[in-house]
């Protein structure tokens, strides 16, 4: 499977089955569109008369890509479809929890799929008794797995936070004698980010993932306090100051876009220009009938502000002048991974990875608590749902039939799990916009990469 796009003055070929990314001249494009699927009498007719080449010239072309054919270059089979339920299985040992150390948030959030931190339950709180026996089964059942991670997620983890400050020491304090590495994680909005927490998070915490939407008016609109105030104002301080903390480095600020900011590029770069040099924002997930939701027509606008993004972030690294970063979804590695097993096995959901409630129960994920259909067990008993188990764990790339035909599919892994399940009723379903969005970025990913091999950057 190839596909075949330009960009940014660039043709670019992706040879999906293989990965394998190929730039060429217009001649050189145009054939390999035609390549396999016109008769090569009628594909030089065409080709000699669009660009005013000899036959000559045509079947030198055509000889270099029968050449990468033949090594498994360009129009690759699939050699991994047979593969993937034994792929999946390589994901039965868990390796990470989300540990829901508050039930409750600080701020009111318009888009929040929690219930404002809450999870559509009461408030609570994790006992630190509770916390430790997590990390306790988490050891438990990691088999030989030697890192281990753990995000303290919400609601808003820091109104928890001398609980999280016990369990970062206890974690710590089992690592040499069971032979396991902790990678500790903290998800917040920022409100309680103060001294104290920046420096415990300089020793402890691997990564800090902190929320701000961009513009001032777009961040207001939808993060603000109790009382219905902007959090603007209030959070960027603290969040200049950990990121600088943490060499702008080791961190991410992490943004929601919705109907309300479809130009959210220009949010990502606001953000850039205030410092931050690691990135993200993601498109909001809502029932179709809220006023925020994004929109069959908002989707042009969306792939073109990834395309505007990719753009002016080429343009920063060819200045020199420092004003680069990083956006997460264009973090590509053409050479080194991830492995075939994660790119079709995906993000480990319900199988090596499970949030855990304040009251010890298990989820698949943070995105499915609440949902007592998919309550898989508690850290006293173990997992006893085996049912919903299986079913995440045969939950591949494979398992999506529209994946099938899809070049980003070893690049997505089919998608969200709980996206897919709370638009279309079942994990294996697809997130229509959601996947028009992720090929966008790969794209986009792609040629980012394609330029900076080109002119060296």
């Amino acid at each position: 499977m190839i596909h075949p796009y330009k960009m940014n003055g660039y043709n670019i070929v992706l040879d999906a089955n293989s990965g394998c990314i190929h730039t060429v001249d217009d001649v050189a494009y145009d054939i390999i569109q035609l390549y396999g699927k016109t008769p090569i009498q009628e594909l030089t007719s065409i080709i000699t008369r669009r660009h005013g080449i000899t036959e000559n010239e045509v079947q030198e072309v055509i000889d270099d890509l029968e050449t990468l054919k033949k090594e498994n270059k360009l129009y690759t089979e699939d050699l991994f479809a047979g593969e993937a339920d034994l792929f999946k299985k390589r994901q039965s040992v868990v390796k990470a929890l989300c540990l829901h150390v508050a039930h409750g948030c600080n701020m009111t959030c318009g888009y929040c799929f929690a219930g404002k931190g809450e999870y559509h339950g009461e408030k609570a709180l994790m006992s630190y008794e509770v916390g430790k026996r997590a990390l306790d089964w988490l050891i438990e059942h990691s088999g030989s797995r030697r890192n281990l991670e753990v995000d303290f997620f919400g609601g808003e983890p820091l109104l928890n936070f001398d609980v999280v400050k016990q369990l970062v020491a206890y974690g710590r304090s089992r690592e040499k004698e069971c032979e396991k590495t902790f990678r500790f994680t903290l998800t917040t909005n920022g409100i309680l980010l103060d001294d104290d927490v920046i420096d415990f998070a300089a020793k402890e915490m691997s990564n800090v993932v902190i929320s701000l939407d961009g513009r001032k008016d777009v961040n207001d609109n939808m993060r603000r306090t109790l009382d219905e105030g902007g959090t603007y104002e209030a959070i960027l301080p603290a969040f200049k100051k950990l990121a600088e903390s943490r060499n702008q480095k080791d961190y991410y600020v992490r943004g929601t876009y919705t109907h309300y900011n479809t130009d959210f590029a220009s949010d990502v770069l606001h953000m850039a220009d205030l410092g931050f040099k690691e990135l993200s924002i993601e498109p909001v997930v809502a029932p179709p009938d809220a006023p925020y939701a994004l929109t069959q027509s908002d989707l042009p606008k969306l792939l073109s502000e990834y395309e505007r993004l990719a753009c002016e972030m080429l343009e920063r690294k060819r200045e020199g002048k420092g004003r680069d970063f990083n956006f997460y979804h264009y973090m590509i590695d053409l050479t080194g991974g991830p492995c075939i097993v994660k790119r079709i096995s995906g993000c480990g959901v319900g199988t090596e990875y499970m949030a855990v409630t304040p009251s010890g129960d298990f989820y698949p994920c943070h995105q499915f608590v609440g949902d007592e259909k998919f309550l898989l067990g508690n850290i006293y008993d173990g997992i006893t749902n085996h049912t919903v188990c299986d079913e995440f764990q045969g939950c591949n790339v494979y398992s999506h039939e529209e994946c099938s035909d899809c070049f980003a599919k070893l690049y997505c892994s089919g998608g969200c799990a709980a996206n897919a399940y709370h638009t279309t009723g079942k994990i294996t379903g697809i997130y229509e916009m959601g996947c028009q969005l992720h090929k966008k970025r790969i794209e986009c990913a792609i040629m980012l990469k394609v330029a900076e091999m080109c002119e060296e950057l």
